[in-house]
């Protein structure tokens, strides 16, 4: 055994350090899990399995199981050292509630305790406490089994040695104050994700997740189980499933270099999105940082050089960017940094400088070697970027003419627009309406003052499918652009949709509840996702709910927006007896609805029902998107018989 091997076992009492108490945790829960809403809920089961997976990143942990209890309590097992029990010496407590009880403690702050760790600021477990409004720890280690009970991140007893064990690790169940959650309930998805990204950036390390909410046919718990031995290989192989692969295989990256170990899976597909995800410490860093700098400035050399090298780029007329390298480009980037410097407490965005040259460096020595090695494999790949090149310079050209046009004509709203009458963009919404028809309709429904109403003919472009240029040139999506005042500008090689002119604070997608419209709805927000992704992370894109039904008896009656309401409305008007005068009607169209019928149900803020989307987990939004508007039909198919049986499908 090694003397770095020997240094990881002694994890005892004289390992847990203390930096500070527990106080503000209750007072302000957003400072330290970013929100009370489901987020933050679910954010209580990520620092949770994090200090499990620090203890497979330590070597001594190979099963996290995962439960979820009717009441929605959650139980987190592992089979690692255990947390420490024995006593404190300066803190004269034991070891497991200093952990559970003092903010900034733990092992992470001992490097040799912990190399490198996710959950790096030591709030975690303890915040989960203080959040919690009951907490059990059960722990087996030197061959004891211990447990402690907490409320509120208050011990409700002393740690108890209850027996002897023959195995190690630490269980921790937790039930979630209802008093500081907007809700408590979990999503089984969510969860799901979360654990299937972290069996890809763990290999060999296996996950469970059970739902004891949920009884399968077979009669036991909903169970999925998670184990990846191609870690980031197969990783990139489930986000490009709904793609069509340009390569044959990932290309794949390992290396280390003062301690900092880098992992890259890259795959180009035949697609015109990038798709680039990137990790610290298996943390998903969503604004990027330093690590994805030195990817892309790897990427972004190796290629020109091969390009020019090999005389690739002589017949192109344009020259050649960063941009026309990602178009098509699947890629995680995970780095394992022994001391990360993350800017804020969310983690999203790692500020290590010398992360860019670790990690440019490794990946430029394999990609090197790869295209000198995949002669053929590399002129796909060139040729995919003098595509791309050519189509951004179409694209611009396209982008700035229909801005241009905007500015020369004043504005350039589109004709169909019937804008509202307030210019505060705070208290504005537009609607996009299905439809001529449907589009009057609205119009003669709508309260003037604060609602637009902008009808798009048809379908619009299927932008999954289709060359960025080709975007501008479609009358529907110009129109878009147009009236919402936002446009697309390029900094520093990057495209940003710049939405300080936004005109309406609220976008509302409206369209027929059949599937027709559900097909033209998706088209919308497969466009809003792809082109302008800030106006969903900001919060201004809904989605309107029209009811589908109107049950009637005679002047009396009701609108119902599912079959269980029907059933429901027509039960009351019936007194549960066969009645002939009760009367439903079904709608199929927003244009089946009067102008009054409308407002009423749809378009008063008072009585409506609009959903906001958000973007929960844009890895899966990504695969979802491409799987529902891209070529492949056998993963839309499985989708679609999975999913048939729920009315919305949260993205």
């Amino acid at each position: 055994m090694s003397d770095e091997k020997q240094n990881k076992g002694n994890y005892g009492a004289e390992n847990i350090q203390a930096l500070e108490g527990l106080e503000a945790v209750r007072k302000r829960p957003g400072m330290y899990i970013g929100s009370t809403d489901v987020k933050g809920l679910h954010h209580l089961v990520w620092e949770v399995i994090d200090n499990s997976i620090d203890e497979h990143l330590a070597g001594y942990c190979t099963h996290i199981d995962t439960i979820v209890h009717k009441d929605n309590s959650i139980t987190v097992k592992d089979n690692g050292r255990g947390i420490p029990t024995g006593m404190h010496e300066k803190l004269q407590k034991s070891a497991l509630e200093v952990v559970m009880t003092v903010l900034h403690a733990g092992g992470k702050f001992d490097k040799d305790t912990y190399k490198v760790s996710g959950g790096l600021h030591g709030v975690g477990v303890s915040c989960v406490n203080a959040l919690s409004e009951y907490v059990r720890v059960e722990v087996h280690r030197e061959g004891k089994y211990f447990e402690q009970e907490y409320s509120k991140g208050i011990p409700t007893g002393p740690v108890k040695t209850l027996g002897d064990s023959t195995r190690t690790g630490t269980i921790v169940t937790f039930r979630p104050d209802p008093t500081i959650f907007e809700t408590t309930e979990y999503n089984f998805q969510t969860l799901a994700g979360r654990i299937r990204e972290l069996s890809f950036l763990n290999k060999g390390l296996f996950l469970s997740l059970t739902d004891e909410r949920e009884t399968e046919e077979d009669g036991n718990f909903k169970r999925h189980d998670f184990y990846s031995e191609g870690g980031l290989r197969e990783f990139v192989k489930y986000l490009d499933e709904t793609r069509q692969p340009l390569i044959e295989e990932p290309i794949y990256v390992t290396g280390k270099e003062d301690n900092v170990e880098v992992e890259v899976a890259m795959q180009y597909n035949t697609g015109y999105q990038e798709n680039i995800f990137s990790y610290v410490n298996n943390i998903n860093t969503r604004e990027g940082g330093t690590h994805v700098a030195g990817f892309r400035r790897a990427v972004n050399r190796v290629f020109k050089q091969y390009g020019d090298d090999n005389g690739l780029f002589a017949k192109v007329k344009i020259e050649i960017s960063g941009d026309d390298f990602k178009e098509g480009l699947t890629s995680i980037i995970s780095v394992k940094v022994p001391e990360p410097q993350f800017k804020g407490q969310t983690k999203g965005e790692l500020g290590n400088s010398e992360v860019t040259g670790i990690v440019s460096r490794c990946v430029g020595d394999v990609l090197k070697t790869y295209l000198e090695e995949n002669p053929a494999m590399a002129r796909r790949i060139i040729d995919k970027v003098i595509l791309a090149a050519t189509a951004r310079h179409a694209a611009r050209k396209a982008r700035e003419m229909v801005q241009r046009k905007n500015v020369l004509t004043g504005g350039g709203l589109p004709g169909k627009l019937s804008d509202c009458s307030s210019k505060d963009p705070g208290e504005s919404e537009i609607f996009l309406v299905e439809g001529d028809s449907a589009g009057g309709t609205a119009k003669q429904g709508r309260d003037r003052n604060f609602q637009a109403i902008l009808p798009l003919r048809g379908k619009i472009l299927n932008v999954e499918k289709a060359m960025e240029y080709k975007i501008y040139e479609n009358e529907e999506i110009k129109n878009m652009f147009t009236a919402l005042g936002v446009s697309i500008e390029e900094k520093d090689g990057e495209k940003i949709l710049n939405i300080s002119k936004l005109r309406y604070h609220k976008v509302v997608i409206m369209c027929d509840a059949d599937v027709d419209g559900s097909h033209i709805s998706t088209l919308i927000m497969t466009f809003f996702f792809r082109y302008m992704k800030p106006l969903i992370e900001e919060g201004h894109i809904y989605i309107a709910a029209p009811p589908l039904y109107q049950v009637r008896k005679g002047k009396n009656f009701v609108y119902c927006w599912n079959d269980d309401e029907r059933k429901a409305a027509i039960e009351t008007y019936s007194n549960g007896k066969e009645d002939t005068s009760v009367k439903v009607q079904r709608y199929k169209g927003l244009g089946e609805m009067n102008a009054e019928q409308l407002w009423e149900t749809t378009m008063d803020p008072s009585s409506r029902i609009l959903r906001q989307v958000t973007i929960s987990d844009a890895m899966e939004a990504d695969r979802i998107f491409s799987m529902l508007m891209g070529d492949e039909v056998s993963p839309r198919r499985q989708f679609i018989e999975e999913n048939a049986k729920y009315a919305n499908i949260d993205i």
